[in-house]
């Protein structure tokens, strides 16, 4: 299936969604957009328990289309409604009620970094080059890279890389905590499919979902809050059918055969 340089494969309940703009894969407002519609597809369709976003070829996003920068030269307004386009689909994807992985296959730089740090989780190449270097440009990363590299590192590792724009590798950034894991290319998408069929495959969807809502909404809203959503997502999944069927399983020593309900 395509979108506008976009395309999507599904396989064993997970949606492989990989960016194609030859030769780097760059963030165009078009790219952005079949993006957008990549990810309205994979929500909507129930077979799709698990979504996966990687880049065609030798890069994984080479970051956003400088050519389309010049349009919005000395109209600050339009520059920043730029900056909300962005925000806004990474906000979706932060929020997504499926898992979204990242398989950083390549460079990751600028809106491309920022893309995988609003996946839920990350697999990189230990080679692969991942920075913000946007003040190279005199600017500032625009689509949350200031506020999601402080969160999943810390304030002084997101300042360190935002104003020298250092580019770090993938072995780098498993160690600082920006990715879960850093393996050889030549595995990565290996190690990715089997961590999201692993999911896909044994976990059930609404409790899934419910797992993403009380993690996400507690750190946009603080541990008293979250703790509070915690409890009222477990009353609600404890007279679910798939609980009922996770605990008969366990206690007739089987594997659970969840039905997503």
């Amino acid at each position: 299936m395509e979108f506008t340089n976009v395309k999507l494969e599904v396989a064993n309940r997970v949606a492989y969604i990989s960016i194609d703009v030859p030769p780097a894969n760059t963030l165009s407002s078009a790219t952005l957009s079949g993006l957008s519609d990549a990810f309205h597809y994979a929500g909507n369709n129930e077979e799709i328990k698990v979504v996966v976003v990687t880049g065609a070829g030798k890069f994984f996003v080479a970051g956003a289309d400088i050519k389309e920068f010049t349009g919005a030269f000395d109209n600050p307004e339009k520059a920043e409604q730029m900056a909300r386009t962005g925000q806004r689909l990474f906000d979706r994807i932060e929020n997504f009620q499926k898992p979204v992985i990242a398989a950083i296959n390549g460079a990751a730089l600028g809106g491309g970094l920022e893309l995988a740090m609003a996946c839920h989780m990350r697999f990189a190449a230990e080679d692969a080059k991942l920075g913000l270097p946007e003040l190279n440009l005199g600017l500032i990363p625009g689509f949350g890279g200031t506020q999601r590299l402080a969160r999943l590192t810390n304030k002084a590792k997101a300042l360190e890389l935002i104003l020298t724009s250092q580019f770090i590798d993938g072995k780098e950034a498993e160690r600082i905590g920006l990715v879960n894991r850093a393996v050889p290319l030549a595995s990565l998408m290996d190690e990715v499919k089997k961590f999201a069929e692993f999911i896909a495959l044994q976990k059930s969807a609404i409790s899934i979902r419910a797992a993403l809502t009380a993690v996400t909404y507690g750190l946009c809203t603080g541990p008293e809050s979250g703790m509070e959503k915690e409890a009222k997502l477990f009353g609600e999944l404890f007279v679910s059918d798939d609980m009922k069927e996770g605990v008969n399983a366990f206690i007739e020593k089987r594997k659970a055969q969840f039905t997503d309900k």
